[in-house]
């Protein structure tokens, strides 16, 4: 009797508990971010400062990011490899621009047991200087290029502010390392692997992007010029969702990467690097979460599909067996689950998978199989359909592209409705103090100009747009300084 009144005491606190209280995002989105990283089970804060455990389902995303990336990434002709963690302090030294760049952000080690090392090492905070060092053995002759390869590893960076997924001193990427015979290969690799990053970005992740050139004073340490997919969180701010650069000759010339052309002449290669992290599963919480914790684009949902049996009295078993026909009959075209959890009724279930952003909801109760029925629970808009047994196949199929053009379109319009063209540095003040997004605004170039607007607004030049917004005419003026204007850009606070 005990036993029972105790198992009856933990089923009580369990439903009255529901799901966590998450922060409203009306009231506090950065509380409410957080909220969803860590009651979704997506990370926890790890012992380290600024880093994260990434969970079992927060890593289940990452691996279907990483998995559909790779592929497009090896249809483009590249292949992977590894490179070590660990950067001699005199290599990366080498490139200038580069160490100035990254030096106060890199993690050093300066010892090996008990011993101090003879040279410091550098714990990557990205690849350039150790790949270039092996390109310039690997790279002989006009023959051996392109070289085209990717690696999937983590990087250190020792960020003072930091965040799960935006920003943290430790996390995961993808970077592509090539190298080409002329200045025109290298600059039509940089931009297809940025349309590579606009498609699965746009078709994958349900993100809406604006594609772009950084300018001198936002580019890569040491490129020539960097690409970069800018996205609009719900919150206003800009996230850089990727970035693809172009390094000219600068890591060829240090690091001597030369190769003999057909004309027997020797020439330096030219050289692209580019890569995303797992600041995308960040993207995703902000751009798609709502009240009620993640909504997930299906192609990277852990579970697509999740099925919540309704255990009557009486009808527990043949309830099952009709979840566990549903799921055996599904599993091997979708990622597809079952919760036959007794402790926990079906409403806290609900609530559970709704959290977690499971793309659709499938009840079946002792009803449902009576009429050959299940119902079907979208969690982008909680629409509820009754859908007979045999058009399940067509309806699942359609209703998971349903979701993922329904998260697009709702981001879009965000973002479009959050996008104002502003023709006076007051207007562009006023935006950014009183209302979020981006603004789109003449400048003359001036890289003065630029750092002003900044310090002033706390605004950041994200890109200048590859298809530019309109033309810029004559009576365009620069937003800070009333120049003539040589292009549009779009600003925004940024994370």
């Amino acid at each position: 009797m005990a036993e029972k009144k105790a198992d009856k005491a933990e089923k009580v606190d369990k439903q009255e508990g529901f799901v966590e209280h998450i922060t409203p995002r009306s009231v506090d989105f950065s509380q409410w971010y957080t909220d969803v990283v860590l009651k979704a089970e997506l990370a926890d804060y790890a012992p380290v400062r600024g880093c994260m455990v990434i969970r079992p389902y927060g890593y289940a995303i990452w691996e279907n990011i990483q998995a559909r990336l790779d592929r497009r990434i090896k249809e483009t002709g590249h292949k992977n490899a590894y490179f070590p963690l660990f950067v001699p302090e005199s290599l990366l030294r080498k490139e200038a621009q580069h160490v100035e760049g990254f030096a106060p952000e890199v993690a050093w080690v300066t010892h090996g047991g008990n011993e101090e090392l003879a040279e410091r090492l550098v714990v990557r905070p990205t690849s350039e200087t150790i790949i270039c060092s092996m390109y310039s053995k690997w790279i002989k002759s006009w023959r051996d290029l392109p070289v085209l390869i990717n690696q999937w590893a983590n990087v250190v960076r020792w960020e003072k502010t930091t965040r799960p997924f935006l920003r943290t001193a430790e996390f995961l990427w993808q970077e592509g390392h090539t190298a080409h015979r002329t200045l025109e290969e290298a600059t039509e690799e940089t931009l297809r692997m940025l349309n590579v990053y606009i498609d699965f970005v746009e078709n994958d992740l349900a993100i809406p992007v604006v594609a772009g050139r950084k300018t001198e004073s936002e580019k890569f340490a040491g490129a020539v010029d960097t690409y970069s997919l800018e996205a609009m969180m719900a919150d206003g701010r800009a996230l850089q969702a990727g970035t693809s650069h172009n390094l000219g000759q600068n890591f060829a010339k240090v690091f001597d990467i030369t190769f003999l052309d057909e004309d027997n002449q020797l020439k330096y290669v030219w050289q692209t690097s580019w890569g995303v992290s797992t600041r995308l599963i960040g993207a995703i919480i902000m751009v798609h979460g709502d009240e009620r914790g993640l909504a997930l684009p299906p192609a990277v949902a852990p579970i697509q599909v999740i099925i919540v049996p309704i255990m009557t009295p009486g009808h527990k078993e043949e309830v099952l067996s009709k979840a566990r026909e549903i799921r055996e009959r599904f599993e091997h075209e979708y990622r597809i689950d079952m919760d036959a959890r007794e402790e926990y009724s079906p409403g806290w279930k609900f609530n559970e998978w709704e959290l977690r952003g499971v793309p659709i909801r499938l009840e079946v109760g002792p009803r449902d199989i009576k009429a050959g029925q299940v119902v079907l629970v979208r969690r982008d808009t909680g629409e509820k359909l009754t859908v007979k047994e045999e058009a399940l196949p067509d309806t699942l199929r359609d209703v998971l592209n349903q979701v993922h053009q329904g998260l697009y379109n709702r981001a879009r319009k965000f973002m479009d409705d959050n996008t104002h063209e502003v023709s006076s540095y007051q207007e562009l003040k006023e935006l950014m103090d009183t209302k979020r997004g981006f603004a789109i605004a003449p400048w003359c170039g001036d890289p003065a100009c630029e750092a002003s607007i900044k310090a002033e607004t706390g605004a950041t030049i994200r890109c200048i747009p590859l298809e530019q917004p309109r033309e810029v005419t004559v009576e365009d003026k620069c937003i800070f300084c009333n120049g003539d204007a040589k292009t549009l850009v779009y600003l925004a606070k940024a994370y």
